[in-house]
């Protein structure tokens, strides 16, 4: 089995996201026109754009196609969309078909059989990297999601009728060191908080004190004694990412019933499942619930409540990798871009990651065997 390698001028659809409250669109104006300039044929679902501030006429000017249905939009050879498959569009997509978005397949389980079953080819958001080996178009979504979660914690906190606490006079404790929790640690530390970051490398948290020195208090989990930690915070910040596989259980219902009433646990990462092992999602509509006294902030898209900002992010960040494969095909694309190739996950009915399979429990295909066999 192996990838395509036919170079054609390619189709490109880009449909209106349909999860609740997310308002990014995948593909900007301005990267649609850069396309288009390529051969690209682009279309655009009408409306896909609106809650970004980007109407049909800006990519009608840009050379889009704007289309009246998701069906059209998903009538593509490679559709580029923000999130996960939602039920309601896994229909609209046929084999061979690429599909570059975040896919979370651990998550659902059943979307990811049925996008198997269709031999999508699923190139993943989070895991595409760098050469230093960072992920360059999830990295940018954490930092935002990181820097929202600061602000929405203290309206929580100031709110609740347990704690009624300014954030200035909290204790904060983040859970994870990368871009998500480092974000959130910096917004935290300038709203004046007490500030604790634990993460399994010290090499990121030696990257934490040498820019807030004595501002912060880092711990490695092998060091922290995080229930006890947990039971002393006002807040508790979920940042623990692991690209491709599920998030550790790192807080049991006892450890959230130990928390002070009123205070606030924030999952940041919940795509992964979060750190508490009973979180569930919630969404931009409705995002909090309490258990055990302790309000629960678990929507896992939270960009999307800054969508232009978010969306010219991910925007930037996709494009050269719709570019490279525009202009080089999937299979050449492939080798010539080790992060590109970090992001297959899927492909000819066969998971193409290795962490990915595991979370599933599915067989997985080297990608050798693939692009090499060829």
């Amino acid at each position: 089995m192996c990838i395509g390698t036919e170079i054609t001028p390619m189709f490109i659809g880009v449909p209106k996201e349909i999860k609740s409250g997310e308002g990014r669109v995948a593909l900007t104006p301005t990267a649609v026109r850069a396309l288009h300039s390529l051969g690209a044929t682009v279309r655009v679902e009408t409306g896909a754009g609106m809650a970004s501030g980007f109407d049909d006429a800006a990519y009608a000017n840009a050379g889009a196609a704007i289309v009246p249905t998701a069906a059209q939009a998903f009538n593509a050879e490679l559709v580029v969309k923000v999130k996960e498959i939602q039920t309601g569009e896994w229909q609209h997509l046929h084999p061979g078909q690429i599909l570059f978005s975040f896919l979370h397949l651990g998550a659902d389980p059943q979307i990811a059989r049925e996008l198997l079953d269709r031999r999508i080819t699923g190139i993943a958001f989070e895991t595409v990297s760098d050469e230093d080996g960072g992920l360059p178009i999830l990295a940018p979504m954490s930092a935002l999601a990181g820097e929202m979660a600061v602000p929405i914690a203290a309206t929580l906190l100031a709110s609740s009728e347990g704690s009624r606490k300014i954030l200035g006079q909290a204790v904060v404790l983040v859970v994870g060191a990368g871009a998500v929790g480092t974000a959130a640690a910096r917004t935290a530390i300038a709203l004046g908080a007490t500030v604790t970051v634990i993460a399994q490398s010290d090499r990121r948290l030696a990257m934490l004190r040498a820019k807030f020195g004595s501002r912060i208090r880092t711990l490695t989990i092998a060091e922290a004694d995080l229930p006890q930690l947990v039971r002393k915070a006002d807040v508790v910040i979920g940042a623990v990412n692991i690209p491709g596989a599920s998030s550790p259980k790192l807080l049991t219902q006892r450890d959230i019933a130990a928390m002070r009433p009123g205070s606030v646990l924030m999952e940041i990462c919940i795509d992964g499942g979060g750190i508490a092992e009973a979180s569930r999602a919630t969404t931009i509509d409705a995002p909090t619930y309490i258990e055990a006294g302790v309000i629960h902030y678990c929507v896992p898209n939270m960009p999307a409540a800054a969508a232009r900002a978010a969306s010219e992010k991910i925007s930037a960040a996709t494009l050269p990798y719709i570019t490279s494969l525009l202009q080089h095909g999937l299979l050449r694309a492939m080798r010539n871009n080790d992060g590109l190739l970090a992001g297959l996950q899927m492909h000819g009915g066969n998971i193409t990651h290795r962490d990915v399979a595991a979370q599933l429990g599915l067989p997985y295909l080297d990608l050798d065997a693939v692009l090499f066999s060829c």
